[in-house]
This record gives structure tokens, C-alpha cells and sequence, in this order.
């Protein structure tokens, strides 16, 4: 029995068995979890964050951080990549994630990350290496925390730093209160380039061995619009759609993304024209161009702390008006 515990086997004629591919386990896990960066470096493009962090895991001190940018562009994997270089084997112990879109209220604060910040820890590692003195705490998504919660946060972050170090998660970073953008570092992370997408993407495919065309490949890029963990998803719900040795297309990636294809919308201009609808190509046009003008709008209101749902209806009242006025 203390054999089993200890190696997982039931004797020592036990053998692990032996498959042609990939193990079952590894090929349903989700390639975001799978393909994750395990250390700073393998972080995609995100050179000043990268850059700090190095230079913080080589001796100097790590200070509060505050990473804020659109979703999909590594913000969590790149603090998650750095306490596994921090703290290695005691990675587990030394941090306490939470999703604050979930717990956001005050009561949070007082009890999970005030007991966990109030903890001691040592600088020396159970294999003997030595490790920063203090723990992480990473609030994902902290901008849908309540103005209570930051304030309330706000007084542990100085009360504990000593022993505690907190990374805040966020989209908007408008909606962190000041005290607390003040305490913390700030680094954007910027929408992801499209080839460094690609060169993802075909690192994916290579591991997996999906064959994927170049022009399936640039349309996977161009839906995901900078997001690599959307594009990722994407990959992986087509190959399951498709099924092993068969390649994917275009189609598969607007039926998986539900992205209206290109032809569509020529197909559409065509018929209009074969009505004799007058000027139908500078009408869709000049429509398409306002409705992408309008949710440019909506989306720097957002960022700036604006409410989803009124910025919803203000584009949907402009597109209407547009097509009224046409």
C-alpha cells in the first residue's frame, strides 16, 4: 500500500502503458491550460511587464502590480509563469487567487485576503533554494469590485506588504480606485500582433498535428482581433469539429466564430444591384463605416468606466438613425 501511494503502482511488474499519441488526459485539456507560458520568457510581446519581472525574480524586490488591457493577452499567465519561477514547488502555498467578478464584496477582503496577507512566510524553499519572503495575492478581473472592497483593500496592501505582494487584474483601468492605482506598478498589455498569433497558432498545430491552411490561419487571426486565448479556443473547437487527419478551412472557423463571411456581404451588394437598387455599394459602405465609428466610440467609453449596457443602446440608436437617414 506504501508503494502505491508513493509511485502510483500497484507492484513492481506494473507497467505504464504505452500509447501511439498523445495521452488521453493531454488531448482533452484545453490547449489555453495546456499551451500556457510556464516561465516569463514565454510570454508573448508584453516587453515591459517581461522586462520587470526578470529583473525582479534576479534579486530586486517585487512591488504591487497592476496589469490592465484587453482579454487574451497574457495578463494572467504572465504573473501565474512568475510565481512558478518564484516559488517553484511551493508555488500552491505561496499564492491565493481569486476571481473578484465572483467575490468582489467586502467581506472578501476582510476574511480570505486579509487572514491569507497576515500569514508569515519564509525565504527558503523545501529543496533549499532560496525564495522571496512574502506571498502573492491576484485579484482577476478586480475591476467589478465594489468601491468598498478597493478601499477596504487598499488598507491591507499597506498594512501587509511586508509579507504580501498584490497583483490587480483588470480591463478598465478606470474603474480601480485612485489610492489603489497609486500603490501599484502599472504595465498595459496591448492587443497581441498578428504574427505573433500566427507563429503561436502553427507552434499549436505542429504539437497537435493539425494541418491547417495559410488562409484558415489569417482569418483565425483576423477574428480573434489581438485576443490569442479566443484564437486558441477557436483552433481547438475546429479540430474537435473535424475530427483527427482532416484539414481545417475557412468554413469551419465561421461556423465554430459565427462571423459573418466576406461573401456573404458581396453576395448581398450583388443582389441589390440585380434589383436596381440605386447606389446600394455606397449605401452598405457608408453604413458599415458608421456602425465601425460607433462601436470605436463605445468601446474607448468602456474603457474610460462607462456602464455595457448604455453604451449597448447608444449603438444601437446610432445604427438605427444611420439607417433612418439613408
Amino acid at each position: 500500500m506504501q508503494a502505491f501511494l508513493k509511485t502510483g503502482k500497484l507492484g513492481p511488474s506494473e507497467k505504464k502503458p504505452t500509447t501511439s499519441g498523445k495521452t488521453t488526459k493531454a488531448r482533452t485539456a484545453p490547449w489555453v491550460e495546456k499551451y500556457r507560458p510556464r516561465t516569463v520568457e514565454d510570454v508573448v510581446e508584453q516587453k515591459e511587464a517581461v522586462e520587470v519581472l526578470k529583473q525582479c525574480m534576479s534579486g530586486a524586490d517585487l512591488p504591487n502590480l497592476l496589469f490592465y488591457g484587453p482579454p487574451g493577452t497574457g495578463k494572467t499567465s504572465t504573473i501565474l509563469a512568475a510565481c512558478r519561477q518564484l516559488f517553484g514547488d511551493m508555488y500552491k502555498e505561496r499564492i491565493l487567487e481569486l476571481n473578484a467578478s465572483d467575490e468582489r464584496g467586502i467581506q472578501v477582503i476582510r476574511e480570505k485576503v486579509k487572514s491569507f496577507a497576515q500569514i508569515t512566510a519564509s525565504g527558503i524553499r523545501p529543496d533549499g533554494k532560496s525564495c522571496p519572503p512574502f506571498k502573492i495575492i491576484i485579484l482577476d478581473e478586480a475591476d467589478s469590485m465594489t468601491h468598498a472592497a478597493q478601499a477596504a483593500l487598499r488598507r491591507t496592501m499597506e498594512r501587509e506588504s511586508k509579507t504580501t505582494r498584490f497583483c490587480l487584474i483588470c480591463n478598465y483601468v478606470s474603474r480601480i480606485i485612485p489610492p489603489l492605482t497609486s500603490r501599484c506598478t502599472k504595465f498595459r498589455f496591448k492587443p497581441l500582433a498578428e504574427e505573433e498569433i500566427v507563429k503561436r497558432l502553427k507552434h499549436i498545430c505542429s504539437e497537435e498535428n493539425i494541418t491547417c491552411e495559410p488562409q484558415t490561419m489569417d482569418l483565425l487571426v483576423r477574428t480573434s482581433g489581438g485576443d490569442l486565448r479566443r484564437a486558441i479556443t477557436c483552433l481547438q473547437s475546429c479540430s474537435r469539429l473535424k475530427g483527427d487527419q482532416v484539414a481545417i478551412n475557412k468554413d469551419d472557423v465561421y461556423e465554430v466564430t459565427g462571423v459573418v463571411p466576406d461573401q456573404w456581404i458581396q453576395d448581398f451588394i450583388d443582389i441589390c444591384k440585380h434589383k436596381n437598387y440605386s447606389d446600394v455599394e455606397t449605401f452598405v459602405n457608408n453604413f458599415i463605416s458608421e456602425a465601425y465609428s460607433a462601436g470605436q466610440l463605445c468601446n474607448f467609453q468602456l474603457q474610460d468606466g462607462g456602464s455595457e449596457y448604455l453604451q449597448l443602446i447608444d449603438l444601437g440608436c446610432t445604427i438605427l438613425m444611420s439607417n433612418k437617414m439613408k
